[in-house]
C-alpha cells in the first residue's frame, strides 16, 4: 500500500515549515550576524511603533498618536537617545509608558547582545554563532571577517557570562538606585505609588542612558536635592562604562594589574574627560547668569560635574540647553560625540576609538614602531578601525546637519547640537527637535538609529564580508600633512 501525504496543516508540514524559518535565520545569522542584529532592532522599533501608535497609548483624547511622533519615540526609546517630540510627562497612557518603560531595558541591552539571546531562544542553546554575535558587542572586531585577536576583553568562552551579567547588572544596578530614590520623591509631596513608579522611570532611564523623565519638570525639580542628582549621576556612569568592562570589574575589582587593556583605557579615559568636562563648564559658564552665574562657587561646581556627566550620554539636565554660551554648546558636542564605553548604554564613537587616536598620534611623535598602553602594543588593525569608526560617525553628523538646517533654517550650533545628541544618543536638545517637522523628525529618527547601531556594525551589515588579496600591489607614499 503506497504511502498517503499528509495535506496542508499537518504536522510534517509544520514542521517543515518551522524548519524552514530556522533554516533561513540560520543562513542569515551565518552570512552576516551584523545584518542579523540591526534586522531584529528594526523590527524591534517596527513593534513598539506600532504599540505607541495605538489610541491605548496615548493619554486623554482617545485618538492615536501620529505616525512621525510615534516612530521617533519608539526609535528614541529603543536607541536608549531621550530625544523627545512629544511631551512624555502627558503625552503617554499607562499603557504607552509601559511600553517606553520595557523599550527602554531593551535597548539598553544593546543590539547585538539583545540578537544573541533571541539566537539563545531560537536554538535553545548558544551556539557559535550566538557567541560571535555577542562577542562582537564587546569588540567591533568581531563584527568583520577574518582572524580576531585573542587578547579581547571578553572571548568567545565567556560570553555566556557576559549574557549573565548584562542581564543582572542590570536588574541590579537599577534597583538599588531605584530604593535610593523614592525618600527624594516622596520629599517632593507625592504619593507612595506615584513615587515608586517616578523613581524605577529614574533608575531604568538613568541607567540605559535615555533621558526620559517622568514628571512636568523632569530633574530640575530635584536641583536642590544632591542625593537624587548624585545617583542618577552614578547610574549614568555605570551604564556608561560598558558590560565588558562590570564584567571584568566583578571578577578581578581586587587585582587591577589583572585588568585588560580595554577596561584601564575606559576608565581612565573615562575619568581624565569626566574630570575635563567639569572643569571646562565651570570655567566657561561661572558668569552665565542664565544658567550657573547665580549661584555660589560649590552649587556651580556641584553642577558643571552633573553636566558633565550627562553629556557623556546620560540626556538629563538641571538647566536649559538653549542659554548655555556657544563656546560651552561646542564642548557639549564634542563630549556627546565621543560618548562614553564599547558594549555600553551609551553612544558616541566610544572612549576607547578616541584613546587610540590619542595613542597613535603619541606613537608617531615620538616615532615608536606601535602604539603602546599598560605595557601591551596595540595592532595597527584597531587604529584602522577607530578612524572609520569616527569618518562614519563625523559623516552621519555632517549630512544630517545639512538635511536638518537646509528644512528648518535654525542656527547651525543648535542644529549641530542636536543632531550629534541624536547620533550619539544622548538626548540632550536645544529645542529644536521638539519643533521639527515631520520630514525633519525621520532624519532625526535616522540618525538615531544609525548612531545606536554602530557605525563599524552599520558598515559590516552593508558589506558581505571582508575581501581577501592574494597580492599585493607596488607601495607608494603619498605627502600627508
Amino acid at each position: 500500500m503506497r504511502a498517503q501525504p499528509i495535506g496542508r496543516g499537518g504536522r510534517s508540514d509544520q514542521r517543515s515549515w518551522l524548519g524552514r524559518v530556522r533554516d533561513a535565520l540560520d543562513t542569515l545569522v551565518r552570512s552576516s550576524p551584523a545584518r542579523f542584529a540591526i534586522l531584529v532592532f528594526a523590527g524591534l522599533i517596527l513593534i513598539t511603533t506600532l504599540l505607541l501608535s495605538l489610541p491605548i497609548a496615548r493619554a486623554g483624547e482617545g485618538r492615536g498618536t501620529p505616525l512621525h511622533d510615534a516612530l521617533f519615540t519608539a526609535v528614541s526609546t529603543i536607541c536608549v537617545t531621550g530625544l523627545t517630540t512629544v511631551d512624555m510627562a502627558t503625552h503617554w497612557s499607562p499603557f504607552g509608558n509601559a511600553v517606553i518603560f520595557i523599550g527602554m531595558n531593551v535597548g539598553g541591552m544593546g543590539v547585538l547582545t539583545l540578537a544573541s539571546i533571541l539566537g539563545l531562544v531560537i536554538s535553545r542553546r548558544l551556539g557559535l554563532r550566538a557567541r560571535l554575535i555577542a562577542a562582537s558587542d564587546t569588540n567591533p572586531s568581531r563584527a568583520h571577517a577574518g582572524p580576531v585577536s585573542e587578547s579581547q576583553a571578553i572571548r568567545l568562552g565567556e560570553v555566556g557570562g557576559l549574557l549573565a551579567t548584562v542581564a543582572l547588572s542590570t536588574l541590579s544596578i537599577e534597583f538599588v538606585i531605584f530604593l535610593g530614590m523614592i525618600p527624594s520623591v516622596l520629599a517632593q509631596g507625592y504619593d507612595v505609588g506615584t513615587s515608586v513608579w517616578y523613581s524605577a522611570y529614574y533608575s531604568v532611564s538613568a541607567f540605559t542612558n535615555t533621558g526620559f523623565a517622568p514628571n512636568l519638570l523632569g530633574p530640575v525639580e530635584f536641583f536642590d536635592d544632591y542625593w537624587f542628582q548624585s545617583l542618577m549621576m552614578l547610574d549614568v556612569l555605570l551604564g556608561s562604562l560598558g558590560f565588558p568592562v562590570i564584567f571584568a570589574l566583578l571578577r578581578t575589582w581586587r587585582i587591577p594589574h589583572r585588568w585588560s587593556v580595554h577596561v584601564k583605557l575606559t576608565l581612565t579615559t573615562t575619568v581624565v574627560l569626566w574630570i575635563a568636562g567639569a572643569l571646562t563648564f565651570l570655567v566657561l559658564e561661572y558668569d552665565n547668569p542664565k544658567t550657573y552665574g547665580a549661584f555660589g562657587f560649590g552649587k556651580t561646581l556641584y553642577e558643571a560635574f552633573f553636566m558633565s556627566t550627562m553629556t557623556r550620554s546620560g540626556g538629563f539636565s538641571t538647566i536649559d540647553m538653549a542659554d548655555l554660551y556657544s563656546s560651552s554648546l561646542l564642548v557639549t558636542d564634542m563630549l556627546m560625540f565621543v560618548g562614553g564605553g564599547s558594549a555600553s548604554t551609551a553612544g558616541g564613537i566610544k572612549v576607547t576609538t578616541l584613546a587610540v587616536l590619542f595613542l597613535a598620534a603619541y606613537a608617531e611623535a615620538r616615532g615608536a614602531p606601535a602604539m603602546e598602553a599598560f605595557g601591551r602594543r596595540i595592532p595597527r588593525d584597531i587604529l584602522r578601525l577607530s578612524v572609520s569608526v569616527v569618518l562614519w560617525g563625523a559623516t552621519i553628523v555632517a549630512v544630517s546637519t545639512v538635511i536638518i538646517t537646509q528644512i528648518t533654517k535654525s542656527p547651525l550650533d543648535f542644529v549641530l547640537f542636536d543632531v550629534i545628541s541624536g547620533f550619539a544618543t544622548c538626548g540632550l536638545s536645544t529645542g529644536l527637535t521638539f519643533d521639527l517637522p515631520p520630514e525633519g523628525k525621520y532624519v532625526m529618527a535616522a540618525t538615531m538609529f544609525m548612531g545606536r547601531v554602530g557605525t563599524v556594525t552599520l558598515a559590516a551589515a552593508l558589506a558581505a564580508s571582508q575581501r581577501r588579496q592574494l597580492f599585493k600591489r607596488p607601495e607608494e607614499r603619498p605627502i600627508v600633512g
